[in-house]
């Protein structure tokens, strides 16, 4: 069995053509057919069936399937683990972030580190808190950013780098803006615009205003940071949002006010797998991000 019959049949697998398999790897349709065909007989069994122009998975073959991917996975990370060994200062690091962090966090550190390490490559997933979680669990990913870190697990390493509080942003005309103390039992009144339901930037802010004796009226939902900005800058109504997320600058129409009582603040991190290791530039820049915000937090 051949590293390239495993290659070609994971292709046709996923695309369930093989004239289109041939066309994405640059081979010819004969070749991919011939070595599918060879493994079929080394395996003993049929992989493929075919409906019209297409072919479909039979059901020993969707098992091969899962298991082909895993090891494909492994041998590619294994190769990148020796290149990166050679020389770690020229790997590609793949990294996973969220929304909130996206507009000052990543960008801060990753600018920070290129300084040092001026060849390393970056290839960035921005996903949703509980895809970023399992995708470092099942090895699409090694190294993620999270806010609030999870807690640890038995396949999930935490490190904590700051704590930030939670502000309310408000419409720029709204007049607890003149207000110079701002409580969240304030806010109880209010229309909410925020994440849908299931973010957790939704269920912290849901679950500080029901600690405050109130539970928010959500009238209007958004997807992304600035989808939520701009429903305030709009009037539509208030948000909570992390203050990292603001700190460039506050969006016209708006006013950032921080929340006195209670002190609303989540944790920022990154995690990475328990059960399998860095390749070497992985724990160079986790390293550095350890010391970066270490050094950070000194001044804050």
């Amino acid at each position: 069995m051949e590293l390239r019959q495993l290659r070609y049949f994971v292709e046709v697998a996923e695309r369930e053509h093989i004239s289109e398999a041939a066309e994405h790897l640059h081979v010819a349709q004969s070749a991919i057919s011939r070595q599918i065909a060879n493994l079929e007989d080394e395996l003993g069994t049929v992989l493929f069936e075919r409906v019209g122009r297409n072919v479909k998975l039979t059901p020993i073959g969707k098992i091969f399937l899962e298991h082909s991917v895993t090891a494909l996975k492994a041998i590619d990370f294994a190769v990148k683990q020796v290149e990166e060994y050679l020389d770690p200062a020229k790997g590609t690091i793949k990294i996973g972030f969220p929304t909130s962090l996206a507009s000052y966090v990543l960008p801060t550190v990753i600018s920070a580190f290129k300084k040092e390490y001026p060849d390393v490559l970056f290839h960035l997933r921005q996903g949703s808190y509980r895809y970023l979680i399992e995708a470092v669990k099942n090895r699409e990913l090694n190294l993620a950013f999270l806010g609030p870190v999870p807690a640890k697990d038995e396949s999930i390493n935490s490190t904590i780098l700051f704590s930030e509080n939670i502000h309310a942003l408000l419409p720029a005309n709204h007049s607890l803006v003149k207000k110079e103390k701002l409580n969240l039992i304030d806010l109880r009144k209010e229309n909410f615009v925020l994440f849908p339901e299931g973010y957790i930037l939704n269920e912290v802010v849901v679950d500080a205003c029901r600690s405050a004796g109130f539970v928010p009226t959500v009238t209007s939902e958004g997807e992304d940071m600035d989808a939520l900005k701009g429903l305030v800058a709009a009037g539509i109504g208030i948000t909570l949002l992390p203050e990292s997320s603001l700190y460039d600058s506050t969006p016209r129409f708006t006013v950032k006010m921080p929340i006195e009582s209670p002190n609303i603040t989540r944790t920022v991190g990154v995690i990475y797998p328990t059960n399998r290791e860095l390749a070497p530039s992985e724990q160079v820049f986790l390293k550095f991000v350890n010391t970066f915000f270490s050094r950070l937090n000194r001044f804050l």
